[in-house]
């Protein structure tokens, strides 16, 4: 016999109730107890549906970074720029401290560790990996790049930022870091930075 349908409405209050826990104390005061009150639901019904607080962060977490869309405009350094820029944005919206204490209450165990970084960094990874795969079939990166590196390289600034939260990462950085990859991995390097500013120029043109 299946058992009783989740009911979403609970799921959205709970992982509401999480967030605001872990804007208003960070993630050593969240306790199920909490949740659970602010929530108005139970502490079973919690734990069937995340069965650790640990699982309960992570998914709240997700639910307030979002999808990673990659974006496609045709210009290699507006798409890097603007992707990497979309998730600097997504993790501002997160109490600096709450991802290097999550994580630390998730290292010691496998399965958890591999959650953490499934949920939280490897969307971003996976949607910038879209887009150098991208400007690499329009022949803006070279062939022969190692993309696995190139992703490390990206990601390292953004995820070191989000996970010590020690300093907040400005889209000057952003820019600046993108453009001395390219600088290394572009087929024609000059010919993209033209590009990017002519889009510039016809985007602010037709504002």
């Amino acid at each position: 016999m299946a058992g009783r349908p989740r009911n979403p409405q609970i799921d959205s209050a709970v992982l509401e109730a999480t967030l605001d826990v872990l804007d208003e104390a960070g993630y050593a005061r969240l306790t199920i107890e909490e949740v659970a009150r602010r929530a108005g639901a139970t502490k079973p019904a919690i734990y069937r549906r995340w069965p650790t607080r640990q699982h309960l962060a992570l998914a709240a977490l997700a639910s307030r970074l979002g999808e990673s869309a990659a974006p496609d405009t045709g210009c290699t350094l507006c798409d890097l720029d603007e992707g990497i820029g979309v998730f600097v944005a997504a993790y501002r919206r997160i109490r600096p401290g709450v991802p290097a204490a999550l994580f630390a209450d998730c290292v010691a165990v496998p399965e958890l560790r591999d959650a953490f970084f499934t949920t939280l960094f490897d969307p971003p990874r996976a949607a910038v990996a879209r887009m150098l795969d991208t400007a690499v079939a329009r022949g803006d990166l070279r062939a022969d790049v190692d993309r696995d590196l190139v992703l490390d390289m990206l990601s390292s600034l953004v995820h070191h930022r989000a996970l010590f939260g020690h300093a907040p990462l400005s889209a000057n950085e952003v820019t600046r870091a993108v453009e001395a990859l390219l600088s290394g991995i572009a087929v024609d390097y000059e010919r993209l930075v033209a590009h990017s500013k002519a889009v510039s120029v016809a985007h602010h043109d037709h504002e």
